[in-house]
Formats: structure tokens, C-alpha cells, sequence
């Protein structure tokens, strides 16, 4: 077949897409098969009319009907321990880390989460979060379930990564890797699709948004739901301080049966680039920072503190249940980021690499899931204690903030321990302790500083 079916070429000619099939006569049948596929899937009425929009839609909302989120404290009550270390217990609960993106930014091609993080040990992102689930596992007496999320450009070396560390002493089958979804990238000039190479689109992964139909698409939801698994806690793979299920946070929302739970970072500065929880018509929505109005943004209590200040960490529980009843309601909106995508170029048949923002990439968003909720609750957690995300190379979100830290926080627990800390530099691993309160019955007695310290599972 040396042309490709009329039935395509006519569809394609319609949308002013007719280049895709660049070097058709050359291509085998295996790939022939796989283009059509990947044409097959695109969303052509939604990705295209976005990509013509040129700029993604404004927010539905009555901003004169938006108001402050409510908040609930930071500490939690006994009972709320009680419950979440109960559920941990009885094994109703699931941690599931977003782990699809790579650490470009940081100057690797490798996943972000391979990122060596550790101020003294170098532990990367992965082996940090896995000795939390290894942690959690022991001290409840039963394997954790993790779920890792990938993307195509991160899957196999994140499977290999694993592999290659032995899976940092957790049961390969406490572990499931999945794959996200993708989404074609269209070039914003033209608003034609961008290829990867002749015969293949250039796909991107499809944002956090994506992970919800990856469960279902994987089966991972009806296998959680055989297991008996009624809560997802979901933290991203980029932030070390986060404290993967949380017993205080996992015991008030079961005690508060809460369809969606998620912690708050209070922000003190209109500017920053974080989303912002609020409350409209009663349901729980999160607004990006450049969406929100400018005089809303920098409005204040008589107190100083901003009046919209309910950060985003990105630290959720969901019920299963509630992620299935999202799931029938149809899919998540797409939202439209203008960025730097290279590419293959069919007109003069190069690679081109771009140095300015050239297409348009196109992500679901998860927190679009919480105006679905019916009961839902927000919880204060101290930034220092919780958030501290990892993101560029240098300034701002940066190894080395993040590791001051993760220093600064280790240092912290040690003093309420009574370890004079000095200006020595600390590390402590989650084997050793995941908070405060376990160091103080960790540290041995008379325990003192003479250097940089790391502590670890083998720490006398």
C-alpha cells in the first residue's frame, strides 16, 4: 500500500493535518498500524479547539460567591490517631506517589525521583519515600500497598532504577508501577499536530489529572477494591519532607468519612506560585495562583495573613469509592500549557529544538476531582514540616533549599529529643524515625554530636 486509506486521508485534510503522514510509503506495516492508532485516539474536537483558542479557558466561577476555605488545625486529637494507625493496621489504606516526570530542570534525563537528595547519605527521592512505606509496613505489621506512576519517557528506567536497588528491601509485590496516559503536543503557530519522528506523533504525558483513568485503565481500582483497600493517599514523587499516611491526617479523614482529604501549606505572599484551596457554592475548588484575581489574591484578615492563603502541597486522601463515582462521570477538562516541545519537522525533514515556548501540551488536572465531592476537609500542616519540593537547579526549589530543609527539620526533631545539635549538618533516615516522637524513643541515652550525622536503622 503505498498511500495511505483515502477514508484517513480525507479525515486528516479536514483538519489541516495532512503532513502526519509524511514518508507513509516508507514506513513498514508495523508502523503504519501504530499511527493510525495513535490518530485513532486523538481527542480531535477538544485538543484542536483548544490549540484554535490559543489560551485555555477562564475558570467557570462567580468569584463574588468564592470565600476562604475552612481549615482545620494542624495537630491532631488522640482519637485521630487512634483511627489512622487502626486503619494502617487493618490495611485499608494505599500510598500512591505521581513519579511520572523527569529531572530535566536538574540537569538529568533520568526520573526526577532517581534524583540523589540525601544532605549526607544521598539517598534519592525513591529510596526516601520507600523507607517510609518500609517503615510504615514494619511498624503496622502489614506490607503497605504502593502505587508508582509513571510516564512513558520515565517507565523503564524507573523499573530498572527499582531493580537495580533491589527495591530498597521492599517486596516487589508490595510495589505496582503504572503507566499515565499521553496526549498529542500541537504547535502553536500552526495548530497542527508536531511529530516525533516520520510515522509518530510527539505525545506528552497527560499531568497528574491523568492518574485517575490510569487506575481504571490498569484495573488497579477493582484491585484495590478486592483487597479491601478503601483510601488512596497521594503525595508527588518530588517533595522528601511529605509524610506518606500520615496517621493524625488518615485518622480525621476516616473519622470524618471525607470523600477527599488534602493538607494545606498556609502561603504569606500573594505571588507565590502555588494553587489555592477555596470554598465555592459550597464545594471545595482549587484555584490556580495566575487564575485567581489580583485583588482576591492579596486581600488580608484584620490579623495580616492573606485571606486566600490555603496553599497546595499536593498531599491528598481520596476514598476509593469516590475516585469511582468521578470515574462515571465522565472525563477530567484539559488544560493548555504553552511550552518548548522539539520536534520533528516534515517540511524541511530536521529535527528542530526550539529555545522559545513553541506548542501547546495538554494535562488533566487532579484537583479537578474535589468540587465532586460531598463531604470533604482541608488540613493545616506547618510548611517547614511537610513541603519542600524539589523542582530547579538552582534558587528557588532547589537541592540545595531542599536539603536545608530536610536538615533543618532533622535538627528540629533531634532538639525536641534533647540532642544538642550545634551547626553540625543531620540526616535521618525513615528507617531510623518518622517524626519527632519516634526519635525521642529511638535516641539512645546520652546520644551527642561530634560531626555530621546520619542516622540510621543501625544507629546505637
Amino acid at each position: 500500500m503505498r498511500e495511505a486509506p483515502a477514508e484517513l486521508r480525507e479525515r486528516l485534510e479536514r483538519q489541516n493535518q495532512l503532513h502526519v503522514l509524511y514518508g507513509w510509503e516508507k514506513l513498514s506495516g508495523v508502523q503504519r498500524a501504530g499511527l493510525v492508532r495513535q490518530l485513532t485516539e486523538v481527542p480531535w474536537e477538544k485538543v484542536l479547539g483548544l490549540a484554535v483558542s490559543g489560551a485555555k479557558p477562564a475558570p467557570s466561577l462567580a468569584w463574588q460567591e468564592l470565600e476562604p476555605a475552612p481549615l482545620t488545625p494542624a495537630a491532631a486529637t488522640a482519637d485521630e490517631q487512634a483511627a489512622g494507625k487502626a486503619a494502617l493496621r487493618q490495611g485499608v489504606i494505599a500510598a500512591l506517589v505521581v513519579a511520572g516526570g523527569q529531572g530535566t530542570r536538574l540537569g538529568t534525563d533520568q526520573p526526577k525521583g532517581a534524583f540523589p537528595i540525601g544532605p549526607l547519605s544521598r539517598a534519592s527521592l525513591f529510596q526516601i519515600h520507600a523507607e517510609k512505606i518500609a517503615a510504615l509496613s514494619r511498624q503496622y505489621g502489614r506490607p503497605l500497598p504502593w502505587l508508582i506512576m509513571t510516564s512513558p519517557a520515565t517507565d523503564a528506567a524507573t523499573r530498572e532504577f527499582f531493580e537495580r536497588h533491589s527495591y530498597f528491601g521492599l517486596a516487589r509485590d508490595q510495589v505496582r508501577f503504572f503507566l499515565q496516559g499521553t496526549m498529542p503536543v500541537v504547535c502553536a503557530r500552526t495548530r497542527r499536530l508536531l511529530l516525533e519522528a516520520p510515522g509518530q506523533l510527539l505525545l506528552s504525558p497527560n499531568g497528574h489529572g491523568g492518574t485517575l483513568s490510569a487506575l481504571a485503565e490498569h484495573g488497579l481500582l477493582d484491585e484495590l477494591e478486592s483487597r479491601g483497600i478503601e483510601h488512596i493517599f497521594y503525595f508527588q514523587v518530588d517533595n522528601p519532607l511529605v509524610r506518606v499516611c500520615d496517621p493524625g491526617f488518615v485518622g480525621r479523614h476516616v473519622l470524618s468519612r471525607a470523600e477527599v482529604s488534602s493538607k494545606v501549606v498556609l502561603k504569606d505572599q500573594p505571588q507565590e506560585k502555588v494553587g489555592i484551596f477555596a470554598r465555592h457554592q459550597g464545594r471545595c475548588v482549587l484555584i490556580e495562583y495566575s487564575d485567581l484575581p489580583a485583588e482576591l489574591a492579596q486581600e488580608r484578615e484584620a490579623n495580616g495573613r492573606l485571606r486566600y492563603a490555603a496553599g497546595n502541597p499536593a498531599i491528598h486522601i481520596f476514598r476509593r469509592d469516590f475516585l469511582q463515582r468521578v470515574l462515571s462521570l465522565g472525563e477530567l477538562p484539559l488544560h493548555v500549557a504553552h511550552k518548548v516541545a522539539a520536534h520533528f519537522d516534515p517540511d524541511t525533514g530536521q529535527w528542530v529544538t526550539p529555545q522559545t515556548p513553541n506548542a501547546f501540551k495538554f494535562e488533566q488536572f487532579i484537583f479537578d476531582i474535589l468540587p465532586h465531592a460531598r463531604q470533604w476537609l482541608l488540613m493545616e500542616t506547618p510548611r517547614a514540616d511537610e513541603f519542600a519540593p524539589l523542582k530547579n537547579a538552582e534558587g528557588p526549589d532547589s537541592p540545595p533549599t531542599v536539603q536545608q530543609a530536610m536538615v533543618a527539620l532533622h535538627r528540629r526533631w533531634l532538639l525536641q529529643a534533647g540532642v544538642p545539635v550545634q551547626d553540625w549538618p543531620v540526616e535521618i533516615s525513615p528507617l531510623f524515625a518518622l517524626s519527632a516522637e519516634e526519635v525521642m524513643q529511638r535516641i539512645p541515652p546520652g546520644f551527642r554530636l561530634t560531626g555530621p550525622t546520619y542516622l540510621r536503622e543501625d544507629t546505637k
